[in-house]
This record gives C-alpha cells, sequence and structure tokens, in this order.
C-alpha cells in the first residue's frame, strides 16, 4: 500500500512540474517575442534619427546608464553617451541612413536580452560606406526595452 501511495505521489508532483515548466515556458517564449517585437521598431527608428538629423530620436533608445562600444574608439558611458556618438556618428563621421540585419535574439525576456546581427551605414548620397557586426545587450525598463550594452565592430580595414 505504501508502495502505491509513493508512486502516486511522484506521478502527481512529476505532472505538477512539468505543467508548470510548460506554463512559465510559454511565459518565457511571450516576453521573448515582446522583446524581439519592441527591438525591431527600435531598429527602424535608430537611422531615421540620422537621416533626420533628429539625436532626441536616438538618445531614446538607450537606458540612461548605457555603454556604447565602437570600434577603434573609448566605450561611452551613461546618460550623455547617446548624444555623444550622434554628434560624432553625424558631425564627423557623415552618418545618414543604414538599416540592421537581426540574426537572433536570445535569453529568457524577463530582464535582459542580447541580439545578434549585422549593420550597414549610408553617407547622405546613400552610399554604403560601413558594415560591420554588433552584439546588443537589452534591458527591459519601466519605458519598454532600450538598448543597455551596445558593442559593434567594422568589416572594413580604416587604416
Amino acid at each position: 500500500m505504501k508502495k502505491i501511495f509513493f508512486i502516486a505521489t511522484a506521478q502527481i508532483i512529476l505532472m505538477l512540474f512539468l505543467g508548470f515548466n510548460c506554463q512559465a515556458q510559454q511565459t518565457t517564449n511571450a516576453n521573448l517575442e515582446e522583446a524581439k517585437k519592441a527591438i525591431e521598431a527600435s531598429n527602424e527608428i535608430y537611422y531615421q534619427a540620422f537621416a533626420k538629423g533628429d539625436s532626441s530620436i536616438f538618445t531614446d533608445l538607450y537606458t540612461k546608464d548605457c555603454w556604447i562600444m565602437p570600434p577603434n574608439a573609448p566605450t561611452l558611458c551613461g546618460i550623455d553617451a547617446p548624444l555623444d556618438f550622434f554628434k560624432t556618428e553625424y558631425n564627423k563621421v557623415g552618418v545618414r541612413n543604414g538599416r540592421f540585419i537581426t540574426i537572433d535574439v536570445f535569453g529568457d525576456g524577463v530582464e535582459f536580452v542580447t541580439e545578434e546581427g549585422f549593420w550597414e551605414s549610408f553617407d547622405a548620397n546613400n552610399k554604403l560606406f560601413d558594415n560591420g557586426k554588433f552584439l546588443v545587450l537589452w534591458k527591459k525598463t519601466p519605458d519598454g526595452w532600450k538598448m543597455f550594452r551596445d558593442s559593434f565592430s567594422s568589416d572594413r580595414d580604416h587604416r
């Protein structure tokens, strides 16, 4: 009798565990899908800021404690980092448009996710002048998903 009770109890515990696990997996998938949609929307806006010359669009895409880690340059940190980066890219580099090609977004979608992909930058004549790869760590904030760590490098030899 004890053996039957033990087996029945073990089966119930296993079923409960599997049920909770499936529910947690569904929640995680929903969170990740929400993050992916927010990232896609943010990526659409990113280069529009350069096309319009409007830094306010750009700066709102980052957290207040962000790090932007461009190639061959010091890391820009904190609340002023997005504006400093935008000014350099717009005024000195000449970025006027571009696009992101997201390859994957992974994580649980609860607080952080990581995006990996490729980027292309265009000048005022819509000529491709730089391209490369990136990793962005996104953070969920009260204002939505924002870039928390932005690291990228060029595929071109700029020496």
